[in-house]
């Protein structure tokens, strides 16, 4: 089978490759084929189960992202983050062989070469779920991973549980994705619309004071309508007035009704609950129709939103999954190995960060539990304890949330953006999370290993 991307035909059983990327990785003359420092698994000490056994010197990640869609720019760079994990997998460098990842040593996983394929998901929960679904039969992967939309998310975990092959999450942030909708074996290290709303809700109140008259627009489905109760949750809690709240279909361009809606309401703050070009687009529109004195908060946006709408930003409240400006020694090396690979042109997104951390998560528990049978690699990952750059955190095992900092940043003015630069680090809000007994969790029933 054949993909069409971005105008190039792209053989999708092909080793993963991306316009402006390193080209092909994982052939069998890579390391990995020649041992190593990894064990191997050469005997089979489980039952089949969803793709295990893991037969030959390889084995398969399937990478499903929107190559296409409103969420098409995340995808691309969804893509450069995974083709980054492959690559040291198999051949080392940025955190294999460091901190959490010590357990990596450049030779694959448990001596076996990386190799990937990618699919398109249309940004269609569909379109993903077939694609998942063909990825596990056809051609044998033993993890696959993606999202940049919950509902897309959702129904890949939905799939994974179905067939016993664990699933990453890349980007979603609804709370559905570990609360409702949770799953054994499905994982997600970004935080969600819940925690987005705790670390907001200081920030904000400091700035504008207790009884602050918001409206809410928000992009209806899964993400946007738990962003929606989650602000709605935390902030009339805190004395603030919701005037009203508008929902907007995904992938619209069109959002000057509801922004004059909220401007005659009389707020004093928007939210706007949009991502990716949607987030762009109606960032831009606010700008022109709301007047100077309502304030603006965009509760999760990222470097890619930034780019699109930079004339927009000053001043713009929000989270981002990840960004440059964090230093420690797991950012610093993500960013140095990622500029290395692409340039200094492309500094990496949040999502390239999560994309690539998902990777090395799943690789890192297969080395841990000797093994690729997926009920021992879930128990490995379930309540570890890591770090991806943002200080410890937990892999909560009730779940199978990331217990995590959540950077806030704001918006610069254009005049002071520069080369990747569009916003400043307010600070990376560790104050953040729940209980297995509240928030979303109370909604979590993960189901069986399967085992």
């Amino acid at each position: 089978m054949r993909l069409e991307s971005g105008g190039e035909t792209v053989d999708r059983r092909s080793v993963l490759q991306v316009a402006g990327g390193v080209g092909t990785l994982g052939l069998a003359g890579l390391a990995g084929c020649q041992g190593g420092g990894s064990r191997t698994e050469n005997t089979p000490e489980h039952p089949p189960l969803g793709n295990y056994p893991v037969d030959g010197d390889t084995v398969t990640l399937g990478f499903n992202v929107p190559q296409s869609g409103p969420y098409a720019a995340e995808g691309r760079d969804e893509l450069r983050g995974y083709e980054l994990a492959v690559s040291h997998l198999n051949e080392g460098g940025g955190w294999v062989g460091q901190g959490s990842f010590d357990m990596l040593s450049g030779d694959g996983i448990l001596g076996k070469t990386v190799e990937s394929i990618t699919m398109d998901t249309k940004t269609k929960p569909e379109v993903a779920t077939a694609n998942a679904e063909e990825m596990i039969e056809q051609d044998d992967v033993v993890m696959f991973s993606g999202g940049s939309s919950s509902s897309v998310a959702i129904a890949q975990q939905e799939v994974a549980q179905a067939e016993k092959v664990p699933y990453m999450c890349c980007l979603t942030h609804s709370n559905d994705t570990t609360g409702a909708d949770c799953v054994r074996y499905s994982f997600r290290e970004m935080f969600n619309a819940y925690m987005t709303a705790q670390a907001l809700r200081p920030v904000l109140t400091e700035r504008f004071g207790q009884d602050t008259q918001y409206v809410q627009i928000y992009a209806d489905y899964t993400w946007g309508e738990t962003m929606e109760a989650s602000i709605r949750d935390f902030f009339t809690a805190n004395g603030w007035i919701e005037l009203t709240s508008i929902a907007t279909r995904l992938g619209t361009t069109d959002y000057e009704v509801p922004l004059e809606q909220a401007r005659d309401a009389g707020a004093e703050v928007v939210f706007l609950n949009h991502y990716g070009l949607d987030a762009a687009n109606s960032l831009t529109t606010a700008q022109e129709i709301l007047p100077d004195e309502v304030e603006i908060v965009v509760p999760l946006y990222n470097r890619i939103v930034a780019r699109n709408a930079s004339k927009a930003l000053d001043g713009v409240v929000g989270t981002v999954a990840w960004d440059t400006s964090i230093s420690s020694d797991r950012s610093n090396d993500f960013k140095n190995a990622f500029t290395a690979e692409y340039g200094n042109e492309q500094q990496p997104s949040g999502v390239a960060h999560l994309a690539y951390a998902q990777t090395l998560q799943y690789a890192a528990a297969v080395e841990r539990a000797g093994t690729f049978y997926p009920p021992t690699v879930i128990r490995e990952l379930e309540d570890h304890d890591y770090s991806v750059g943002l200080g410890s955190q937990t892999m909560r095992a009730c779940d199978h949330q990331a217990q995590r900092g959540v950077p806030v940043v704001e918006g610069l003015p254009e005049s002071e953006q520069s080369r990747g630069r569009f916003y400043d680090l307010l600070n990376v809000t560790n104050a953040v999370g729940y209980e297995c007994d509240s928030g979303p969790a109370t909604e979590c029933d993960l189901g069986a290993y399967g085992d």
